[in-house]
């Protein structure tokens, strides 16, 4: 099978439309026709259908696309074995990243890996932890740099690079400031602003308040850490915040016996070969430590 037919059939299947695919796939959409055409050809069945300018998969083109993306993942790993084989670090290497260890953590090992590996195409994306390390379980990135999640699950491999201390946080003048022995039920009585639902970061601090957790009001959430310490800093309500966030703009509310904190490290896919540029790149990261 044509795997660059296969690429095509992808782009049409997941933009519904052979104009979107064009634009995706850097062709015209006569190039991306033909190519459909012929993969039609050879499987000697139709994968769409056309209705006005509507595209709708077939059966068969049901069935090629539940396999198609384990297809290209399994040759993507073949290529990488193989160009592994001598030595050479280069190529692409597409890996993420939030944009809070984005932009505190991975600073230096980035500017070091680029003046080292000048011929590695990075190709660095920028989303939630939680989206990365779903892409990385189904291949479409090599690694992620991210907050790792409280519980790992096959197929994710984890490897802690830090720990990231976090601590509750309010505006210098909020009434939580003022109290001299706070304890997590004073929480209650003020919102909380926090990540949205189902973030590992969020997960985190509400299990660290135990049966409080459920008793808790969220006033605003952002998975921003940087505008989440605006809001606390301006006095909307309280926070919790890596401690290397906190400066004078913040009050530490310090609640005895409550310890809040986030791993940070890698992720890969236990079943995939990592790129030569994927270690190095990994070892880069270690190094900072």
């Amino acid at each position: 099978m044509n795997i660059a037919a296969l690429e095509v059939f992808l782009a049409v299947a997941e933009t519904g439309s052979f104009s979107r695919a064009a634009e995706r796939a850097f062709l015209t959409q006569p190039a991306i026709s033909k190519r459909i055409a012929a993969l039609e050809a050879e499987l000697g069945t139709r994968l769409f259908d056309r209705i006005g300018r509507r595209i709708h998969l077939t059966e068969a083109g049901r069935a090629l696309l539940a396999r198609a993306h384990g297809l290209l993942r399994e040759l993507d790993d073949v290529k990488r074995s193989i160009t592994n084989l001598a030595g050479t670090i280069a190529g692409e290497l597409s890996m993420a990243t939030s944009h809070h260890i984005g932009l505190h953590r991975l600073p230096g090992p980035l500017k070091r890996f680029h003046e080292t590996y000048p011929d590695v195409r990075l190709d660095l994306r920028f989303m939630d932890s939680e989206r990365a390390c779903a892409a990385v379980a189904h291949g479409e990135l090599e690694l992620a740099v991210v907050t790792l999640p409280p519980e790992t699950n096959p197929p994710l491999r984890v490897e802690k690079v830090w720990d990231d201390p976090l601590d509750i946080v309010v505006s210098p003048k909020h009434p939580l400031a003022n109290i001299a022995t706070p304890t997590a039920r004073h929480l209650l009585d003020y919102p909380a602003i926090l990540p949205g639902q189902g973030t590992y970061t969020r997960e985190i601090i509400l299990k660290a308040l135990g049966s409080l957790r459920n008793r808790i009001k969220v006033g605003m959430t952002t998975n921003y850490l940087e505008v989440l310490k605006m809001l606390a800093s301006i006095g909307l309500g309280w926070s919790a915040l890596p401690r290397t966030m906190v400066d004078g703009s913040l009050a530490v509310v310090q609640i005895k016996k409550m310890e809040i904190g986030r791993t940070l490290g890698i992720v890969t896919h236990a079943a995939h070969t990592l790129s030569n540029a994927g270690q190095a790149m990994i070892q880069v990261v270690r190094e900072s430590v």
